[in-house]
């Protein structure tokens, strides 16, 4: 699993965002490779589908499921819903179902995706 982490040099979230899917990765107990890659321009925001700093994309996929649709990329801060507010670090939970989700297991409780042999 490829975790995309983009972001824009000094933003504040970029790394407890950076910790959040660390942590996540290994509560579920899940591998993957994080990439972390800064974002300075508006052609490479729209290449990668930037939608303001951080971005987290889960084998290509935003880990916001309502924002895969959306067409409006640049170089800004980006905020996320938890709850009723909106925060700059994208919420664990939030992060823990796109994982989820990227390895079949959407949905489903941290039991039931680790194998045990």
């Amino acid at each position: 699993m490829t975790v995309e982490v983009f972001y824009i040099d000094g933003c504040p979230n970029h790394e407890p965002t950076v910790e959040r899917v660390k942590a996540s990765l290994k509560d579920l107990g899940l591998a993957g490779e994080i990439v972390e890659l800064p974002v300075s321009d508006p052609g490479l925001a729209s290449t990668l589908r930037f939608l303001g700093s951080p971005t987290i994309h889960i084998n290509g996929l935003d880990v916001e499921p309502a924002a895969r649709t959306a067409n409006q990329f640049g170089i800004s801060c980006r905020t996320y819903l938890d709850a009723s507010r909106r925060v700059g670090v994208p919420p664990v939970e939030l992060i823990r179902q796109a994982l989820l989700e990227a390895c079949g297991q959407h949905g489903q409780r941290q039991a039931d995706v680790i194998e045990i042999p």
